[in-house]
């Protein structure tokens, strides 16, 4: 009988320590499971070195969202967003790639105007510029191609 006890309260706490490890493993990786309150739009950009799925979207400094996928169409990078549905963007917002440090983690960046009309979830951000190219810049004063 009091086998059965101990077995049970172990039992408990080895499934309560599993529902602890997702709970955190979720929150920790910022996945969003049960829908969350966020709309998608679009960005189009010449290059997208270095920046990758999941990395952040902010205004002023400040998370909104974050990077859902990254697809080439029409010899153009096409970058998914997911942004809080208490943000509102226009179609003038202004979208361009940033680094954190010299060679810290790549992240966009965006300015959200208000002079035009709302974006709506699934449109697209037209205004873009893509990130500095550290590789490419070193590159050229390597070979002298700097003016």
């Amino acid at each position: 009988m009091e086998n059965t006890k101990l077995e049970l309260v172990v039992g408990v706490f080895v499934l309560a320590g599993i529902a602890c490890l997702g709970y955190l493993s979720i929150k920790l990786g910022k996945l969003e499971v049960i829908g969350g309150h966020l709309y998608e739009v679009e960005a189009g950009f010449t290059s997208t070195t270095g920046l990758k799925p999941g990395a952040t979207v902010e205004i002023a400094g400040v998370e909104v969202g974050r990077i859902k996928a990254i697809a080439l169409k029409d010899d153009q990078a096409v970058v998914t967003m997911a942004i809080q549905d208490d943000v509102k963007l226009y179609s003038d917002t202004f979208a361009s790639i940033k680094t954190r440090g010299i060679i810290g983690e790549k992240f966009i960046t965006l300015s959200p105007g208000g002079g035009g009309d709302p974006l709506r979830a699934g449109g697209r951000i037209r205004d873009t510029e893509a990130g500095l190219d550290l590789e490419e810049l070193v590159s050229q004063y390597i070979h002298g191609k700097v003016k």
